[in-house]
């Protein structure tokens, strides 16, 4: 058997690869804040379901300093994120 037989045998004896259903991404919206007390922008998950305003306390991820957080979402779909030391 030549090198070209031996290759012609291999591909039809290899699997092919099985092709992945993608599932529909849902995108998040985001939005984000200055930390009050290092300066950081930090990227939040705007979590719309939860109503037209919203205010929650949020540890920076970098200095762990507490930021009030405050959301408002608009009727449009627009919203503004706001945060201010705890």
């Amino acid at each position: 058997m030549d090198v070209q037989e031996l290759s012609e045998v291999l591909e039809l004896e290899s699997p092919r690869p099985r092709k992945r259903k993608r599932r529909p991404r849902t995108s998040t919206p985001e939005g984000g804040y200055v930390c009050h007390s290092c300066g950081e922008e930090i990227i939040v998950p705007i979590d719309l379901s939860q109503g037209s305003e919203q205010e929650y306390v949020e540890d920076c991820p970098v200095c762990c300093s507490p930021n009030v957080i405050t959301v408002e979402i608009e009727p449009d779909g627009q919203f503004r994120v706001d945060a201010r030391p705890e």
